[in-house]
């Protein structure tokens, strides 16, 4: 069981992401896009592009292409940042919050989907098996 865990990890997130991207297709969003909305809603508005970056673990050139997309969707915006000139904070625009509103509703329902028939008590060993993981691979840094 150990040597397929990773595999099977692997699968469940690959199915869910292709899932709800089939589920947001409509909404003229790629994986990539509705991803880094998510991580902005989380992360807090008024994130800087390089908190943000830092918050996906992804390169910041690759960030700004995500980001310019974004903005000529009008899904967000970037405002000066009044301690750093050179910095913009990341907001989202009305449209945006509708969009994650929608994003939100879609997401609550695959989930449900996705999880049907396992027991709450099965869900939270799981994510207390996957935090441990997450906290063994910080030591190996």
């Amino acid at each position: 069981m150990r040597d397929q865990f990773p595999f099977a990890v692997a699968r469940v997130t690959r199915r869910w992401r292709k899932m709800l991207d089939e589920r947001l297709k409509d909404l003229g969003v790629t994986q990539a896009r509705w991803s880094t909305m998510v991580y902005l809603d989380k992360g807090g508005e008024g994130l800087t592009q390089r908190e943000l970056a830092s918050l996906m673990a992804i390169e910041n050139p690759t960030l700004v292409r995500l980001l310019d997309s974004l903005e000529e969707q009008g899904l967000i915006e970037r405002r000066p940042c009044p301690n750093d000139r050179r910095a913009r904070r990341l907001h989202l625009t009305p449209a945006g919050r509708e969009f994650m509103d929608d994003l939100t509703v879609r997401a609550e329902k695959l989930r449900e989907q996705m999880l049907d028939g396992i027991s709450d008590d099965d869900i939270e060993t799981t994510v207390r098996v996957f935090n441990k993981i997450l906290e063994n691979a910080e030591k190996q840094k």
